[in-house]
């Protein structure tokens, strides 16, 4: 309600564009910063399955490669 009525007087492009843009002139290093975060940990993460993934892979070839009597 009170949303409506600050926002009720102005035309559109201040509503769509002026503020946004102030926005992101206030917030844009924070909003870099949390994207750029979340994009690292889920490469980081991509990583991590990668490796693990081949781990398991290498370990099961020889494995199963090798005679079980060796052992």
């Amino acid at each position: 309600m009170a949303r409506q009525g600050i926002f009720a007087g102005l035309p559109w492009w201040v509503k769509w564009v002026a503020i946004p843009l102030i926005v992101l002139v206030v917030f844009g290093g924070l909003i870099t910063t949390v994207v750029g975060f979340v994009i690292g940990l889920l490469f980081k993460a991509l990583i991590l399955v990668a490796l693990v993934g081949g781990l398991i892979f290498l370990v099961r070839k020889f494995m199963s490669s090798s005679s079980r009597g060796d052992w």
